[in-house]
């Protein structure tokens, strides 16, 4: 009842200021309010937590106000001017960096990575040399670093696998091999056959009913001025030991830096490649034709060879040809024109986009 009575007359004393007055009271029990709310806020919460602009706010009205009127403040005195001393400096301060050089880029380190792992014979600054011909400029110990942090050494960092080692050799060397056709009319024709074990490519020597030691020499003579003129020179020719490759065949090769390496006897598999070859040539081609004679089966084997080379997809080559003939990029294939050739009149059909 008492506590009644009290609000009542608080509230009649307030209500005689005149409206000059009355603003100016309003702004004094606004300011009452706000240091009750304050106090109320003190007792019940421990630390506030500020942002960044409530202290820059606090310490720059912390200036415009007498130190005995701090208390209005939930902080202590020492914390609004630490808060001003940190505006202070970060105005003066520089922008700052990180100590220590700056990190490298990730796609410069992949790239120094791919370097040191397809150039195993390379060393630090020969892989600095290539980056700075591709404009970028990187330190011999950053190299380095990257090469040993990956499991990468100095050079020579490893030897080739089987599969690289093989598949350098082959790009050097070259097989050859006969294998006989019958005609319509049992007459045998021998045919010699050369295959580059790298690309697997294909050439024709020719047919004969006699592979005199002349006519052998000759063809070998024939593909030496080819390889000569396409500015290929292979290091190694693979032939078995049959006595149709006269001492002269070979000897045309050896004048050109070749080496001549034999098969064992009775040894196909040692010359698998051509084999293989001529096993591919008779199931796609030669037992589904009847050859009449000589120039019959010289049209016939080149127009296969020529599909062989440029069209037909080898899968030792991730099904590419043996020339390396680029597949065309369709878009859709809903919408492409595709259109049939008939090779060898149409016992093989090549595919292909319309323009």
């Amino acid at each position: 009842m008492i506590r009644s009575l009290l609000y009542l007359l608080l509230r009649r004393v307030l209500g005689l200021f005149r409206s000059d007055e009355r603003i100016a009271a309003e702004a004094e029990v606004e300011n009452a309010v706000l240091r009750h709310q304050v106090a109320i806020l003190r007792r019940q919460v421990k630390r506030p937590i500020y942002r960044a602009s409530d202290k820059a706010f606090l310490a720059a009205a912390s200036r415009m106000l007498r130190r005995e009127a701090w208390g209005a403040f939930l902080v202590r005195p020492e914390t609004l001017l630490r808060w001003h001393r940190q505006l202070v400096a970060k105005k003066w301060t520089s922008p700052h960096r990180p100590p220590g050089r700056p990190a490298l880029d990730p796609e410069v380190r992949e790239l120094i990575l791919r370097l040191g792992r397809e150039n195993p014979r390379w060393g630090y600054q020969r892989i600095r040399g290539e980056l700075l011909k591709l404009g970028m400029k990187v330190s011999a110990t950053t190299i380095a670093t990257v090469l040993r942090r990956s499991g990468l050494g100095p050079a020579p960092r490893r030897g080739p696998t089987w599969k690289e080692f093989l598949h350098q050799q082959a790009a050097g060397m070259l097989a050859c091999d006969f294998f006989t056709v019958e005609t319509i009319r049992l007459k045998t024709f021998y045919v010699l056959v050369w295959i580059e074990l790298g690309t697997r490519r294909v050439r024709l020597g020719g047919a004969t009913p006699n592979p005199d030691s002349a006519w052998v020499t000759q063809q070998a003579r024939n593909l030496a001025m080819a390889l000569q003129d396409e500015g290929r020179s292979p290091r190694l020719l693979i032939h078995d030991r049959d006595t149709k490759f006269s001492g002269s065949f070979d000897e045309v090769f050896r004048s050109e830096g070749w080496r001549i390496i034999l098969t064992p006897i009775r040894a196909p598999n040692a010359n698998a490649f051509c084999e293989r070859w001529v096993g591919t040539l008779r199931t796609e081609c030669l037992d589904w034709t009847l050859v009449f004679g000589r120039q019959h089966l010289e049209r016939t084997l080149r127009t296969y060879v020529g599909h062989y080379n440029e069209a037909r997809r080898y899968r030792g080559l991730a099904l590419r040809t043996p020339i390396g003939n680029p597949s065309p990029a369709v878009g859709d294939l809903r919408a492409a024109n595709v259109r049939r050739r008939d090779v060898l009149g149409g016992l093989i059909h090549e595919y292909g986009v319309a323009a």
